[in-house]
């Protein structure tokens, strides 16, 4: 899957060997005032941006099974919500619960035992990357993972966009999903690790509630990085990010090439054409698109 700044497009190769191609325009909020404002916006978009990457994934496995299925309205709800349950349960409540537990038999004053935490949930993060991806089918998405950031290497550095030239690029970029999941963790060690002592049950609401303030901070970060590439500094902070790439990337075959540089150049065309439209023929777009 491909985004850009006014639409989408994903591609998929079918069981017979044809690329299918899905584009749509993006929704309101990426061009409202919301988009403006700092913080704010970083946690509206990721919310807009997980319901785009289930839907993407359900058309991509219904191509694969020839079935034609759509998760939207209180489905698309529930399955965010159940996704977002887990994920916060895994990566937040359980190392707050393992802190908590290590302060009090060990006998930790809160500085220590916020900071084991801290390393307890950045640990989970890195054994739970590291265990689903000897996973056969997740190993191929992490490929088409590989796939999508050698096509945007290459795009960005003017090269052709053909599968034996985008080969020749790097699997890593700073743009990355998984980069805003390091940073996210790495800021909760920061900011968990300053909060004071707290009670079991307040200090996992604390945890939970954070979450939004942290996931806009983290939102910020990487896009305040990826706009001072050039500072070396800041290639220096990267390094991290770009390290934890190599554990959500595999190199792809030329055909996964293939696949990633159509949808690419089908988001490009779609970006292209939505520039020549009026700001009334784009929001009716959209509306078509969410109709259908």
């Amino acid at each position: 899957m491909m985004r850009g700044k006014a639409a989408a497009a994903m591609a998929v190769r079918a069981p017979n060997g044809e690329i299918i191609v899905h584009k749509e325009p993006l929704g309101k909020i990426y061009s409202s005032k919301v988009s403006k404002i700092p913080f704010l916006r970083g946690i509206i978009m990721l919310w807009d941006a997980l319901g785009l990457g289930i839907r993407m994934l359900t058309m991509s496995a219904n191509v694969q099974t020839g079935e034609d299925e759509k998760i939207e309205g209180p489905a698309m709800f529930i399955t965010l919500f159940l996704s977002l349950a887990i994920a916060i349960g895994l990566f937040f409540v359980l190392p707050a619960a393992f802190g908590h537990l290590m302060e009090n038999t060990l006998g930790l004053n809160a500085w220590w035992g916020n900071l084991s935490e801290g390393l307890i949930r950045l640990l989970i993060l890195v054994l739970y990357i590291v265990f689903i991806g000897r996973i056969a089918e997740i190993q191929r998405v992490f490929a088409y993972h590989g796939a999508e950031h050698k096509t945007i290497n290459a795009f960005e550095a003017g090269a052709e966009l053909s599968p034996e030239t985008v080969s020749g690029y790097s699997v890593e970029h700073p743009r990355c999903g998984t980069a805003f999941l390091l940073t996210l963790v790495l800021l909760s060690v920061v900011v968990f690790s300053l909060l004071g002592p707290m009670p079991l049950a307040l200090r996992l609401a604390s945890r939970i509630l954070l979450i939004p303030v942290l996931a806009g901070f983290a939102y910020e970060y990487i896009r305040w990085t990826a706009r001072h590439l050039q500072t070396p500094l800041v290639r220096l902070l990267i390094r991290p990010n770009l390290a934890l790439q190599h554990l959500t990337t595999r190199e792809p075959s030329l055909d996964m090439l293939e696949v990633s540089i159509c949808a690419f150049k089908t988001m490009l065309a779609e970006e292209q054409a939505l520039a020549g439209t009026t700001p009334a023929e784009k929001e009716k777009a959209i509306e078509e698109r969410l109709a259908t």
